[in-house]
């Protein structure tokens, strides 16, 4: 009978799989912040976090003629962390305040942007958010990157981008040349469309000079033994996320990552008499955390944005109290926070970037299984951030998840 009742809202077939809506997204791919100064931001992730620079981007060229030099700078970064194109994307502010008057003025996220598994899931996606009075800005394809996408809007106004097809960065380090960036698209494509191995050898047919991509460079000194290899800091970066997000109304927000998006509620927090929602893309406890704006003042984090954190993934625990050594040497701002507040998670700390936006740190990430339940909350281990142990009990799900593929340079 529930199996029943279940499929009798599965309308929608994903590759022969009955499911609530035309996309399933699979993770966060990647997240993205404008900043006051991205030249500024882009050493500091660069350096203190090994974020590589996979293409700049001038966006000078959208100003009109009249405009050119009156809006700070214009080129943005796409960064990565492994071999997508970017997992982490930074641009300027002011500029962007110009060319995208519609974007979200309460916040300085960029986008919050989810995978899914086939171009035919975004053009469905696209065409069913509509349909259910999603506002969506843009959809089609750009470039650098590749990835065909469609950016619809939370009711706080956050941009969300459902994609497909992340252009891969894979031992040469080179981002594809700028000659195989001649087809974008601005609105969604008729199906089906050419492979990306069509694309490229139509691009070598056509004298494209394959050796002229982008390659981001290591600016530190990898003198760092991090399980046997060296690098330029004493840990690794081997995930994105979760996004932690303020919102004016957290029943209404979950409504749309639940039912429009399709991310899953894991579980609701209260804490000093707010509820907080967590949401998950996969297996992970959540990708997504929703708290009352309310709470930000609380917490004493920056009003001007309302991002509360984005989280950066790292390999295991004694890294994490390396990065916390190693960012505190670097005169960098390390702050604790509850743990009431990230339920799944255990040890973390957040690092504070140039604009005062929080990065939170963590090693470990509650797994949920096939029947949906994360871990009863009096079986999870009593957290105390002020006094880290020298070592951790393995959990159960100790180095599951998602991981990490390819080497660590």
């Amino acid at each position: 009978m529930a199996d029943n009742a279940r499929t009798a809202a599965e309308t929608h077939l994903v590759g022969d799989v009955l499911m609530p809506r035309p996309f399933k997204i699979r993770r966060l791919g990647h997240f993205g912040l404008d900043v006051a100064d991205a030249e500024v931001s882009r050493e500091f992730y660069s350096c203190n976090f090994g974020l590589r620079v996979a293409d700049p981007l001038d966006l000078a060229h959208r100003l009109p003629p009249e405009e050119q030099g009156q809006h700070g700078a214009t080129t943005g970064y796409f960064m990565r962390h492994g071999t997508d194109h970017h997992s982490f994307v930074i641009f300027p502010r002011r500029l962007r305040m110009r060319l995208l008057p519609h974007y979200n003025k309460r916040s300085t996220i960029n986008q919050i942007t989810w995978q899914v598994g086939s171009l035919r899931e975004v053009v469905d996606g696209f065409g069913w958010l509509k349909d259910r009075g999603v506002k969506i800005i843009r959809s089609g394809r750009d470039n650098p990157g590749s990835n065909w996408h469609a950016y619809p809007l939370d009711p706080d106004g956050h941009t969300n981008e459902i994609y497909y097809g992340i252009e891969q960065i894979g031992w040469s380090g080179l981002s594809k040349p700028q000659g195989l960036h001649r087809r974008n698209y601005h609105e969604t494509p008729t199906l089906p469309h050419a492979s990306e191995y069509a694309e490229t050898m139509d691009g070598l047919a056509q004298g494209v000079d394959f050796s002229s991509g982008n390659r981001g460079r290591e600016l530190m000194e990898e003198t760092y033994d991090v399980g046997g290899v060296l690098l330029g800091r004493p840990f690794k970066m081997t995930k994105i996320g979760p996004v932690r997000i303020f919102v004016d109304d957290v029943a209404a927000a979950k409504d749309f990552y639940v039912n429009s998006m399709g991310l899953t509620l894991t579980e609701e927090v209260t804490w000093n008499g707010h509820t907080c929602a967590f949401l998950r893309a996969n297996t992970e406890h959540h990708s997504l955390a929703l708290y009352p704006i309310a709470l930000r003042a609380e917490l004493g984090l920056s009003e001007h944005s309302t991002l509360f954190s984005i989280g950066f993934q790292v390999g295991d625990y004694s890294q994490l109290k390396n990065a916390m050594s190693f960012l505190n040497e670097r005169g960098v701002e390390v702050r604790k926070l509850p743990p009431e507040l990230f339920p799944g998670i255990d040890y973390s700390a957040f690092a504070v970037d140039p604009d005062g936006h929080l990065i939170q740190l963590y090693y470990y990430m509650e797994q949920i299984g096939w029947d949906g339940r994360p871990r009863p909350a009096d079986q999870r281990p009593g957290i105390d951030n002020n006094a880290w142990p020298q070592y951790v009990g393995a959990h159960s799900d100790a180095f599951s998840g998602e991981i990490f593929m390819g080497p660590w340079s």
